[in-house]
């Protein structure tokens, strides 16, 4: 009887223990300096939005009309000016967001860069000082990011690790900034790592829990919003809670297309980039003139949002549809920031309008009215960051109310999945698609497909000049035990691929061709140095050989060398095993 295989023991023992202990503490050191950095940079943000009259604190409290309508117009615009600027000196010329956190741990390809970080972070503190109508969680989480890819490459630590590290700093980042820890570990896990595993639960635990301690006591930073003891609302009220979901999907694609819309239009627009956000700040100032609610973040818009009679029908819906525009008009054109502030704002306005309206159909009492904004909240937001677990216990943690987080739970049930089928799992997801990352498929795919062929590149293989003689070729090709030869010019230029067999038949045929360029080459597809692993697969589905030939088009079709099919699929499974090993916590 064939014995068992034995269970591998160099992921096991004491030693394992130890780096899983100190892979904690590390968490829990990534989520202290994260929490700190997230409340001073949202200290610095309220500080600015007083000094620069951006605050409805400050602006009701300056007792200067003439220079306060000045500088309504005047501070975003300069704002937006400075952050153009500012992003000439990141080399994609753009700010860096979650976007950028979630391709980076998809893919396993790349870490964040500490300095593309700091600019970003900086870009977004003058936009969101300056009141520009973008978020602040998403330079947040970015930020969170960039400090755990920080810590994990001055420890030397490997990509699962960073991996790691870098779900730590979002959690801690994102517990800091709601005061929820719950929420920053199931954000990290369900938005960043798409996975569960062990191995990564406890350092994403420790590190959203230090978070939640800096941010309550030493801080005493307090809730986004607090709501008091509600009423139980009525039977029926599910239904409409239900309804409100379904539409929030639509407010939410409304919202998302907006800001991918104006992105493409900006980029045809005859402006120099640093002078498009400077344009969209002016056009946000001048609108503020007339409805200073869109200005900035909008905590104090959500916070009257929930308040029944705060603002009346007309009012929430004119305040909705320019939030809408003017945060589309603002990360369009380049402003740097986050989507998830506004998508609070816009949802709980949303949400807020259904209930004002049913409540006027109805003649129901206002006394439910915060279940409706709470809903319209997680109805829009859910689909636009693609985390509905998160929105709920978001809505748990700030309010400690388990009947509103079931009424929530009424609306995501229908949000998310509407807007995933019409739009896509999240805005995220949306920009990656759009920049050739398609996670659609699952993080096999994806890391695959930022898997280049050349990596597998080889120059072990019989290159045969078109000008040799048949006889030469089959001699060289049987001397290396290869099946097949690359026809490859003087000039480097590849020519196509012969087989050994062809060149036999050839050298036997009766009408003897004079050299190699006379055989008829195999209809074989050609691999460019930047094919992706995945779609050199599909490439293999085409053809029987040996090999691919890897030919860069650019520089004239020289031959850079070959891939073999063998490596193809080695390559394959191992990127396989190694994601599995570490979504199932043995990695």
């Amino acid at each position: 009887m064939d014995s068992l295989p034995s269970r591998p023991t160099s992921r096991r023992g004491p030693l394992a223990v130890v780096r899983f202990l100190g892979l904690v503490l590390f968490g829990a050191l990534i989520g202290a300096v994260s929490a700190l950095a997230a409340a001073a940079f949202v200290g610095a943000v309220l500080a600015l939005n007083d000094l620069l009259l951006i605050s409805p604190r400050s602006r009701m409290m300056f007792d200067r009309p003439g220079l306060l309508l000045a500088a309504t117009v005047a501070v975003p615009a300069f704002g937006g000016l400075l952050v153009g600027l500012l992003h000439r000196a990141i080399p994609e010329q753009r700010p860096h967001a979650p976007a950028d956190v979630i391709a980076a741990v998809q893919t396993r390809r790349g870490r964040l860069p500490a300095r593309t970080g700091g600019l970003s972070a900086l870009s977004a503190l003058i936009s969101l000082g300056s009141g520009a109508s973008v978020g602040q969680y998403g330079p947040l989480v970015h930020l969170g990011a960039s400090l755990g890819s920080l810590g994990a490459r001055l420890l030397r630590l490997g990509r699962s690790d960073d991996n790691i590290t870098i779900a730590c700093g979002v959690a801690a980042a994102i517990a800091t900034a709601f005061n929820a820890p719950l929420a920053g570990i199931v954000f990290a896990h369900e938005v960043v790592l798409r996975h569960y595993a062990l191995r990564a639960f406890a350092p994403v635990a420790a590190a959203a829990l230090v978070g939640y301690v800096i941010a309550t006591s030493v801080l005493d930073q307090g809730a986004l919003f607090h709501v008091a003891d509600t009423a139980v609302p009525r039977p029926w009220e599910f239904a409409a809670f239900l309804v409100i979901g379904g539409l929030g999907a639509f407010v939410a694609g409304a919202y998302m297309h907006a800001i991918l819309s104006i992105t493409r239009l900006a980029g045809t627009l005859p402006l120099a980039p640093p002078l498009r956000p400077a344009l969209a700040g002016a056009l946000l100032g001048l609108t503020a003139l007339w409805v200073p609610d869109i200005l900035g973040m909008g905590q104090e818009t959500l916070r009257f949002a929930t308040l029944a009679g705060a603002f009346g029908s007309a009012e929430l819906l004119l305040v909705l549809a320019l939030k809408i525009a003017a945060t589309g008009l603002c990360l369009g054109m380049g402003f740097s920031g986050g989507v998830f502030s506004p998508a609070l704002v816009i949802g709980t306005l949303f949400g807020a309008l259904c209930g004002s309206m049913i409540g006027q159909f109805s003649g129901a009492p206002q006394e439910t009215f915060v279940f409706y904004a709470v809903c319209g909240m997680v109805a829009v937001t859910s689909p636009v960051i693609g985390a509905p677990l998160t929105s709920l216990l978001i809505v748990f943690e700030l309010t400690g109310s388990y009947a509103l987080t079931t009424a929530a739970l009424a609306s995501v049930t229908l949000a998310s999945p509407i807007a995933a089928q019409l739009f896509g799992r999240s805005l995220f997801d949306i920009q990656l698609e759009g920049r050739g990352l398609d996670l659609s498929a699952g993080r096999g795919r994806a890391v695959l497909r930022a898997t280049a062929v050349t990596e597998y590149l080889t120059h072990d293989c019989v290159t045969l000049h078109p000008r040799s003689p048949v006889a030469d070729a089959v001699t060289a090709l049987s001397r290396a035990r290869h099946g097949e030869g690359y026809l490859v010019d003087d000039r480097g230029r590849y020519r196509g691929c012969v087989s050994l067999a062809d060149l036999e038949a050839a050298r036997e045929s009766t009408m003897r061709p004079a050299c190699v360029g006379e055989v008829a080459t195999l209809a074989r597809p050609v691999l460019q140095p930047a094919t992706s692993l995945w779609d050199a697969m599909a490439a293999l589905q085409e053809v029987t050989g040996e090999a691919l030939p890897v030919v860069d088009t650019a520089a004239e079709g020289a031959f850079q060398g070959v891939v073999y099919e063998a490596s193809i699929a080695r390559a394959f499974l191992a990127q396989s095993d190694e994601l599995r090993r570490e979504e199932h916590g043995s990695g």
